[in-house]
């Protein structure tokens, strides 16, 4: 009798099963091959750095189908509309309603994992378009390449290289798409690109127009790249990292060789396994044959010993997720780096080899490469502003002369927004700058705030950048973004990054006086965002 009462319920349950089942199956999110083709890459070209690729989350939120879903279509796409204060920019004035609706649905599907990339893939795309001995044994050219400015146009795939003496574009270069950073060689000679595609590019300063002598694609998605810089092995090995396939790779610092790729994915510091850690940051180091290599996801730092690259030696220090850039401290000794999901900047003792302290922020630190100077009171600190907070931390860094502020937060200084992504001084400013191009609201994010140094008390300025540039006014927010200095340390230069079609510049500050000394207009000028000045990136000066 049990039996049949069990058998009657499992029958009277199997319809209300099916129904149920049909309906998740006739709710499930779909679009059709060329709108999930156009969506996919627009979440590559916008999304995927701060969710990643399998959209696991790490800067921003997890946005696998179980988390989004929850959200529902309508308020998917009022955050894609609208963007938040946590650090995620509104895309409306970026794209079309239809393909905002679109981008909803795309992140409501499970994602796809892309292919592999190996060292087959690597040399097959390898390309040494000038070799070594056909280059020139001598600059070519009268430009002042101290001075000179490689400056990312992130929607066209390219970088400009700007006289910072003259402020006129030098030559504008084919790079990969979206150029996260530039790096400079030992030399000074050489300028490392690479693209959020993966494609590396090596530009030759010395040639008479700049000329790019050797390009290679480390992965389907990167971000990082640098050379080697200790004594004796100058410029010898270049170094790339990857977003996907989650590794990095050794090259021949003159030729863009691939020589060997080691594989990031493994546990966490939680001792959970994860797919996807990214390849976050790369320092060199000066005082040892070493990389810093980050690793997003894992929240693991490797100092990577690249003098003997067939027995490669490996220390791996626990710290924080999610790691995110960073930058050394004044002595080049310590590297500080944002574990941003944790509010946390990891320090690293690299003479030591060792984790030197775990220091707690506000929400989401994000330095760039930070800023370092001297305190009134805290002597030597390095600071950071926040995509979630609306300040400026201070840390102090010198644990030698004043050990009771050392790897500290002695002071948080008011931004004028949170959303911020860079902040940055120099050894002969008495400034501080900080930008907030992420906040939602137009006005902040076309500001910045600047701090006196010597007297902080007083309270900052906040200068709107963007109306400096007097650019035609279009429904896109003009965001004010990375600042950076000349050379010489007078100048402080701000991108404005406006919509993909809409006229930008770039705003040339006197840093003594804080006011405009002139704005750099082109039409080529397209989306600038990050600009690295060859003295300050060859020398880790910031």
């Amino acid at each position: 009798m049990l039996k049949g009462l069990k058998h009657a319920l499992m029958l009277s349950a199997l319809p209300m099963a099916l129904a149920s089942a049909a309906f998740a199956q006739e709710a499930a999110p779909t679009l059709d091959k060329e709108s999930k083709e156009t969506s996919g890459k627009i979440y590559f070209e916008r999304c995927a750095g701060c969710h990643g690729v399998l959209r696991k989350g790490a800067t921003g939120k997890n946005l696998e189908p179980d988390a989004s879903k929850k959200l529902g279509q309508q308020r998917l796409e009022k955050i894609l509309a609208n963007g938040t204060e946590g650090g995620m920019p509104n895309f409306d004035d970026i794209l079309t309603k239809d393909e905002i609706a679109k981008m909803a649905t795309y992140i409501q599907m499970t994602p796809d994992t892309p292919p592999e990339w190996g060292m087959k893939d690597m040399k097959a795309s390898w390309k040494l378009h000038i070799p070594v001995d056909k280059r020139p044994t001598k600059q070519m050219n009268k430009i002042n390449l101290k001075n000179v400015f490689s400056v990312t146009l992130r929607d066209s795939g390219e970088v400009a290289l700007i006289d910072g003496d003259t402020k006129k574009i030098w030559a504008i270069v084919k790079t990969g798409y979206a150029v996260h950073i530039s790096r400079v060689s030992y030399s000074g000679r050489y300028v490392y690109v690479i693209g959020r595609d993966g494609r590396l590019d090596m530009i030759d300063m010395w040639t008479e127009t700049p000329t790019t002598v050797a390009t290679m694609k480390s992965g389907i998605d990167a971000r990082s790249v640098d050379t080697s810089k200790f004594k004796g092995y100058e410029d010898k090995y270049a170094v790339v990292g990857s977003y996907w396939p989650p590794q990095y790779a050794i090259l021949d610092g003159q030729t863009l060789e691939p020589l060997k790729i080691v594989s990031t994915r493994g546990q966490t510091v939680d001792g959970e396994y994860h797919p996807e850690p990214r390849v976050a940051s790369i320092v060199s180091s000066q005082i040892k044959p070493e990389w810093v290599i980050n690793v997003k996801e894992t929240g693991l730092i490797k100092l990577v010993d690249y003098s003997d690259i067939k027995n490669l030696k490996e220390v791996t220090i626990d710290s924080a997720k999610f790691l995110h850039d960073g930058g050394w401290d004044a002595s080049k000794r310590y590297f500080l780096v944002a574990a941003n999901a944790s509010n946390k900047v990891a320090v690293v003792d690299t003479k030591e080899g060792k984790l030197a302290a775990l220091v707690d922020t506000k929400s989401k630190p994000h330095p760039g490469r930070g800023a370092n100077f001297v305190h009134p009171k805290f002597g030597p600190v390095w600071a950071t502003s926040h995509l979630g907070a609306d300040v400026i931390t201070l840390i102090g860094t010198d644990p030698a002369k004043h050990k009771q502020y050392a790897w500290k937060v002695v002071a948080e200084l008011k931004n004028h927004g949170s959303g911020s992504l860079f902040v940055k001084t120099h050894p002969k400013s008495s400034n501080l700058w900080a930008d907030a191009p992420l906040m939602p609201d137009r006005e902040a994010a076309e500001s910045v705030t600047v701090y006196d140094i010597k007297n902080l008390d007083k309270g900052p300025e906040v200068i709107n950048v963007a109306k400096m540039a007097d650019l035609p006014e279009t429904k896109a927010i003009k965001r004010v973004v990375h600042g950076e200095y000349n050379a010489a340390g007078d100048e402080i230069w701000f991108s404005i990054w406006a919509g993909k079609t809409d006229p930008s510049a770039i705003v040339v500050i006197d840093d003594k006086t804080r006011k405009m000394k002139s704005v750099i207009k082109d039409p080529k000028l397209i989306t600038p965002t990050g600009k690295f000045n060859v003295y300050n990136t060859q020398h880790d000066i910031y």
